[in-house]
Order: C-alpha cells, then sequence, then structure tokens
C-alpha cells in the first residue's frame, strides 16, 4: 500500500474509533471560556483572567484597538480593552486570539506546514472579518456578529492539526507534498467538525468547519459561511475561475458586497491590512 492511501486508510480509520489525537484549546483559553460562562464573572475578574498571560493580553489590546471597532482612541490596558469589546463578545475573542498557540510543533517539518497553514488562515480571516466590518455598517440590525466570525474564521481549518500529528508517524508522505494535501483536502473539514466539539463549541461551529469547502451547501440568507468563502476566493483557495464568480455574484445579490469586484478597491484593501495587524 502506497504511503498516502497508509495514510488517508489510518486516518479515516481512527475517525471510525473515535481514536484520532486531538489539539487541545490553550490553557488561557479553556479558563477565558469557563469565566464568560459564569454569569457572577465581571470585567474587573475578566481583566484579571487575561491579564495572566502576555500574548493573549497583547493581542486582546489589538482587537480593541483595532479598525473594526472604529474607536479613534486607543486603551492602554487589558481592563480597558475588554471593557471595549464587551464580556459577550471577549469569549470568542479571547479563543481566536490564543488559537496561534495550538499551530505549533516540536517536529521541524510538521512545524513548517503548521506555520503555512496559520499564515493561511489569517489571510483568509482577515479577508473575512473586513468584508463583515463593511457589511455590518450597512446592516445594523443583522443577527452575524463579528466576534463569532473571528473565531469561525481562525477554525475553519483546524483539521489540518490531527492530519499532520498523525504524517509525523509517517515521514515519507512529507517527501510528496501532493499526498498530504490530498489528506488534507479529503479530510480536514469532518476531522475539523470533531475539534471543535472536542472543545466544546457550539453546533454552529462545527457546522461551519464542516461545510465552509462544500460548495454544495448553499445558505439563501446572508451566512457566515460566505464570509469565510470571500477570503477562500480572494486567496484563490477555491481554483475554478466560473465557481468564484457565481459565488461573488451571489454576495453582491445578497447585499454581503456592493459589487463584484469590492474586494479589490483600495478601500476594502486598507481595511484587510488593518485587520491583519491585530494577528502579527
Amino acid at each position: 500500500m502506497g504511503t498516502e492511501n497508509a495514510l488517508y486508510t489510518i486516518l479515516v480509520e481512527k475517525i471510525k474509533q473515535d481514536a484520532l489525537v486531538l489539539p487541545t484549546l490553550p490553557e488561557i483559553a479553556l479558563k477565558v471560556r469557563e469565566a464568560a460562562d459564569d454569569p457572577e464573572v465581571n470585567l474587573h475578574k475578566m481583566s484579571d483572567i487575561i491579564g495572566h498571560d502576555p500574548a493573549l493580553s497583547m493581542g486582546i489590546l489589538k482587537v480593541a484597538n483595532s479598525a473594526i471597532l472604529g474607536r479613534s482612541v486607543k486603551v492602554e490596558t487589558v481592563n480597558q480593552a475588554v471593557t471595549r469589546i464587551g464580556l459577550r463578545q471577549i469569549k470568542s475573542i479571547a479563543t481566536a486570539m490564543a488559537l496561534e498557540q495550538v499551530f505549533v510543533s516540536k517536529n521541524e517539518i510538521v512545524a513548517m506546514y503548521l506555520n503555512k497553514s496559520w499564515t493561511k488562515t489569517v489571510d483568509v480571516a482577515s479577508v473575512a472579518i473586513a468584508l463583515m466590518t463593511f457589511f455590518l455598517k450597512e446592516h445594523k440590525h443583522t443577527s452575524l456578529a463579528l466576534d463569532t466570525l473571528t473565531l469561525a474564521t481562525l477554525v475553519h481549518n483546524i483539521g489540518i492539526l490531527p492530519i499532520l500529528t498523525e504524517a509525523e508517524n509517517h515521514p515519507d508522505v512529507f517527501a510528496n507534498p501532493t499526498f498530504l494535501q490530498q489528506a488534507i483536502i479529503k479530510l480536514s473539514s469532518d476531522i475539523g467538525a470533531e475539534v471543535t466539539r472536542a472543545w466544546g463549541f457550539s453546533e454552529e461551529f462545527t457546522s461551519l468547519v464542516q461545510n465552509w469547502s462544500d460548495l454544495t451547501v448553499l445558505p439563501h440568507d446572508v451566512h457566515y459561511l460566505d464570509f469565510i468563502r470571500a477570503g477562500a476566493i480572494y486567496h484563490n483557495i477555491f481554483k475554478n475561475e466560473s465557481t468564484k464568480k457565481v459565488l461573488l455574484k451571489s454576495y453582491v445579490n445578497k447585499g454581503l458586497m456592493p459589487d463584484i469586484d469590492f474586494m479589490q478597491t483600495p478601500e476594502f484593501l486598507d481595511m484587510v491590512a488593518d485587520v491583519k495587524t491585530m494577528f502579527n
């Protein structure tokens, strides 16, 4: 059996047996999520929890001072940042800002793949978040929330982690990246869904991770999937040109963007650049 087929078969079998080693959320993200679910938590207590993690503190400050919140006066403390973001949104935002800590490995080759994956994830997220930021300016009464999209875009490709972890046991597969890429294309969505379930995310997130690349799933109304897919279109993850044009036209018709070329305008590109600074 070829190495690539062996890896694929092992992954499928482990999924069936619920035996796949799934990544765990960073401890700080777990603490924030637990605190956010506590009806007694307040802004001071949440700020104290976040303040114990320097990397997360910096991430939260970047979000609070970002263009997506549209504030000209900068905040300088974690308490001010949490107050600006709000307790309702902080659960998703803090989880999103901590996710980079999951994309690490002591294996040099795996680490390289994970770094590339995280970079691509941030690229897609930056476009999706920028697009929703413009959308929310014109649709203030939508039920869609920016914090939900931020977390959704950063976990949409999380299924790659268990695949690369398993691939460590089959180093030959790295000699031909095409084999590994095929396993990722075929399995990452389903595996990603398992990861979100293991992390205790809502079924909404599981559905987003499982369906974002399945273009037979086409929501009638504006949906988080649309924003994630717009990011994928922008970064040429969807290769078929006619498919991309059909999707973009549908986004214009749904009011997601004013015209099909909106994502090429200087105004939009500036927003993408501003959003991306949150992840640097």
